[in-house]
């Protein structure tokens, strides 16, 4: 192989459990420490993993961090933890002051987007930039993935609940992380994702998980307030996403610049795990946009 083909120094990612507050948190991290710091909440069903290959790319001039949340990955499942996503924006927050890193850009994908909206809209001095791919906000353009949840938000009864919790599965999964997008694409997602994810899961996190994605009815109610901070504080915002989404498509996108009229928009030919199909096309426009952000 010739040098040219090899990968810029120090872009290594590195692995290991960090101890907060007696959790043990699963921790992809990689770059210098020193350089701009770009945070990595993860989505549902997934965790960290869904960067593996993102970290990487940018590492050679910015620090990533990416944890798994508690109840997620390789993280730990701790009793006396709440998971819903104040529980978690708080995590992410005492994770980053645990490793000393005040100021950072936040990538908003999935359910990571509003958790990461809450944190910056409880820390906005400490955000530097959003990058966001595939976080809905909006609820007059939610795609029609979404009418199973919105007819439980409409009859929120335990049986609803339970028809929910059937698609906590390693069927499911796979259902989740392949989402509407054609064969050709189709191929280009690897099964690890579901079957990895899903022999992660016991019963306890399948709980979680279903507690969560039931708590997306509370949560909906919060989607004026995230508009409002992005009105208010107007962050440098990349807009990266695949319309392809059967809960997120392309109006869900266009809907930010309601609120960020100066944000960049791109819209690739992907769907909801562009970092699987349109790796290179997310770095070469993230790439661009943190070098004239953040330096």
């Amino acid at each position: 192989m010739k040098s040219a083909d090899l990968p810029p120094q120090g872009t290594a990612v590195r692995h290991r459990h960090v101890d907060l507050d007696g959790v043990q948190v699963f921790l992809r991290e990689a770059g210098p420490r020193g350089a701009p710091v770009l945070l990595l909440p993860h989505g549902y069903p997934c965790s960290s993993y869904e960067f593996r290959h993102l970290m990487p790319a940018l590492a050679d001039r910015w620090h990533l961090v990416a944890p798994d949340f508690p109840g997620c990955g390789y993280s730990d499942t701790p009793e006396q933890f709440r998971y819903d996503f104040d529980g978690y924006a708080d995590f992410l927050d005492r994770l980053m002051q645990h490793l000393g890193l005040p100021r950072f850009a936040l990538y908003l994908h999935d359910f990571g987007s509003q958790i990461g909206l809450r944190l910056a809209m409880a820390k906005p001095e400490r955000i530097t930039a959003l990058v966001i791919q595939n976080g809905d906000i909006y609820e007059d353009v939610l795609g029609p993935k979404y009418g199973p949840l919105l007819a439980y938000f409409r009859d929120p009864t335990p049986e609803a609940k339970a028809q929910l919790g059937e698609a906590i599965s390693e069927a499911g999964f796979k259902e989740e992380f392949l989402n509407d997008v054609g064969a050709d694409m189709a191929a280009l997602i690897p099964p690890d994702l579901w079957t990895l994810h899903w022999s992660l899961m016991t019963p306890r996190r399948r709980q979680i998980a279903l507690d969560v994605i039931a708590g997306l009815k509370d949560n909906v109610a919060w989607f004026p307030r995230y508009q409002a901070y992005l009105r208010d504080h107007q962050p440098p915002t990349l807009i990266v996403w695949g319309p392809k989404d059967g809960y997120m498509p392309e109006p869900s996108a266009r809907a930010y610049l309601r609120d960020l009229p100066a944000a960049e928009l791109h819209l690739l030919d992907g769907g909801h795990w562009l970092l699987e199909t349109h790796l290179d096309e997310v770095t070469r426009l993230m790439r661009d946009f943190l070098g004239r952000t953040l330096g």
